[in-house]
């Protein structure tokens, strides 16, 4: 019979933290489980590590290719999953998960019938867990058989590995990870909240989601890498070019909500690098970000506040070097309140 849960964990270059994951699943209190470790052509020894595991325990199997980044495996994991099981997770492989996570997960989907199940993640260093920022708004409270349209602030849940899907309702919106790219979860997380019928918010903390301190940061990490900026924005055209193929009118008004969190939310993540870049970062930021607001349309703007709507302008104009000096100034004056409040 096959298992109830799958999960795919795709693997490069990750010996110092592998082990450490997949003892976290081999721990977990839901045991009616396959893991398909998917190694990308790793070239240290985590293939190693991948096969011990599998030769201890059956429930691990490992499926090579060469590399092709984490979408391309996640895409990889999911073809090689065992027919007929009931749900699919994806996890990667320098986290880990709290033991009950995937048990709560698969209970509550059980006892919804939801299409899919999403908590909050804590952020893992090397002194503890601490609270994720990202995964904080949406998951103050515990709701289930709700939605993005009773809670908006969903549009932010972009990450892969925070939850449990049913694995009918996975397949059959055929949405699979964009490769190539970095931000590769929210073309395909975002449009999932867009067409659940329901979905289930857990307030309790599912995944431990690692920051990497040791020099060996991951490239999502490098916030001054012009590809990080080159590519988030590819992220968010990816989900506008989904929501505008669709044609039920009520992907208009996704549409519209989805590109006011870009501008609000989304965005600006990056205004705080601009000024550290080098020039090749500015350029970078400047000309993928004034084509996505050209694409939303600046008549948006107006709805914003001053202060974006003055860096949207500037970016749009080209003066990163005004902009740089904003951008600076709001930093001093952020940096004065927080002293003052101290």
């Amino acid at each position: 019979m096959a298992p109830r849960l799958s999960l795919v964990v795709p693997i490069y270059n990750v010996e110092r933290y592998l082990e450490e994951c997949l003892d976290s699943i081999a721990a977990q209190t839901f045991t009616d489980f396959e893991c398909v470790m998917v190694d990308d052509g790793s070239t240290d020894t985590s293939p190693a590590i991948a096969d011990a595991y599998a030769a201890k325990d059956s429930r691990f199997r490992v499926v090579r290719q060469q590399n092709k980044g984490l979408g391309a495996a996640r895409n990889t994991g999911w073809r090689h999953l065992t027919d007929g099981t009931d749900y699919l997770a994806f996890v990667d492989s320098d986290d880990t998960l709290p033991p009950g996570a995937y048990q709560l997960m698969v209970d509550t989907l059980d006892e919804t019938g939801s299409d899919f199940c999403t908590g909050k993640a804590l952020r893992l260093r090397s002194d503890g867990l601490h609270p994720s920022h990202a995964h904080n708004k949406p998951f103050q409270q515990t709701r289930l058989r709700t939605s993005v349209q009773e809670i908006p602030s969903l549009v932010t849940d972009r990450t892969a590995w925070n939850k449990v899907y049913r694995r009918s309702f996975f397949d059959t919106a055929g949405i699979l990870y964009p490769e190539g790219i970095l931000y590769e979860d929210a073309p395909v997380s975002v449009p999932h909240h867009y067409l659940a019928k329901s979905v289930d918010v857990l307030s309790e903390p599912i995944y431990h989601w690692r920051i990497r301190e040791d020099g060996d940061r991951s490239i999502t990490q490098q916030k001054s890498d012009p590809k990080g900026v080159v590519d988030r924005v590819k992220s968010m055209e990816l989900v506008r070019a989904w929501l505008l193929e669709q044609t039920d009118p009520k992907f208009r008004d996704h549409l519209r909500s989805y590109d006011r969190n870009c501008l609000v939310e989304e965005i600006p993540m990056f205004f705080w690098s601009v000024p550290d870049g080098d020039r090749t970062f500015r350029a970078a930021y400047q000309e993928h970000v004034a084509r996505l607001v050209d694409a939303i349309g600046t008549e948006q703007l107006a709805a914003l506040n001053g202060q974006l709507r003055l860096k949207y302008q500037l970016t749009l104009a080209n003066r990163m070097h005004r902009f740089v000096a904003v951008q600076r100034l709001h930093r001093l004056a952020r940096r004065t309140r927080q002293a003052t409040r101290r």
